[in-house]
């Protein structure tokens, strides 16, 4: 018989570890907070959004008003009616296109002037070393700081003195002067960002120094040629006091701002027709920069970080 096998002690369980409650994760930052702390700062931009909206949703809102809606006595903020009368009249009136064209005419040559000019200019600053060259750049910033109304009495006497009154190139010589120290600024600034070594290869592989800058250099100024020119048609367009000075005697000469300045009729101010006129003013401008919307966001920043 054969004996019984001694029975093998079996080991206790091991006492599970106390089991320790998880740590609550540290609670995101919740995105109702983040925007509440964003609202002071949101609301000054809505602010100043609407403030600077405000005045030119009321210039297209009275255009396309009838003049009975334009002259109550309870103004609406939204438009009841619509009509283009006013348009017509003020397309229709005496001189629109004349003072268009002189417009038009003034600021093109400025626009055009001041690109060639700061053009030579910036590649002077920005790609040769000369004597006088940090003192240049000095007078020009010191010149883009010099405020346009005190300019206005010299400009007055010097166009006199020389027999330049009543002229439209008087004035595009003057938004010329206002407008090259900022595209000179500019254009260097985009200059100076661009390696000089591309122009070299271009000259080993036989081009002339302007070649190499008109076919290599001179495309990727174009953000920057758009930016300036942008910014000179605007000061050019808008342009009111010299033109209002100088154009004193010869009223076919005046500008579409000085025209809309004397906008009336026999009864008074004809608003409806002035606000359409204003909106035609305005409309270039808009669509050119709606047109020159990307190139000139990146001539801007451009220009401001380079160089």
């Amino acid at each position: 018989m054969t004996p019984a096998r001694p029975a093998i002690p079996v080991r206790p369980a091991a006492p599970a570890p106390p089991v320790t409650p998880a740590r609550p994760a540290a609670p995101a930052r919740p995105a109702a907070r983040r925007a509440l702390r964003r609202l002071p700062l949101n609301t000054v931009a809505v602010l100043v959004f609407v403030l600077a909206v405000f005045p030119v949703y009321w210039m297209v809102l009275t255009a396309f008003r009838p003049t009975r809606d334009i002259q109550s006595e309870t103004p609406g903020f939204l438009p009841v009616s619509v009509t283009l009368e006013h348009f017509r009249h003020a397309v229709a009136a005496d001189g629109f296109w004349i003072f268009w064209r002189n417009s038009l005419l003034v600021t093109a040559g400025c626009v055009l002037l001041a690109l060639v000019v700061a053009l030579a200019a910036a590649f002077a600053v920005a790609r040769m070393r000369w004597r006088g060259r940090r003192a240049f750049l000095l007078m020009v910033f010191i010149a883009q700081m010099a405020p346009w109304e005190a300019l206005l009495i010299p400009m007055y006497v010097i166009a006199r003195d020389a027999g330049l009154l009543d002229r439209l190139v008087t004035l595009s010589l003057i938004y010329f002067m206002i407008t090259l120290p900022f595209t000179v600024v500019t254009l260097r600034s985009f200059l100076a960002g661009v390696p000089a070594e591309l122009e070299e290869a271009a000259q080993v592989d036989g081009c002339t120094r302007a070649a190499a800058f008109r076919r290599v250099t001179l495309p990727l100024l174009a953000p920057g040629l758009l930016a300036t020119s942008l910014f000179g048609f605007i000061t050019a367009w808008n342009e009111f006091a010299f033109a209002n000075m100088l154009i004193i005697k010869n009223q076919d000469d005046r500008t579409l701002p000085v025209w809309l300045s004397s906008f009336s009729n026999v009864f008074g101010t004809d608003w409806g027709a002035t606000m359409a006129a204003s909106t035609l003013f305005a409309l270039p401008v808009l669509v050119l920069f709606l047109v020159l919307q990307g190139r000139v966001a990146a001539g801007m920043t451009g220009g401001a970080v380079k160089g």
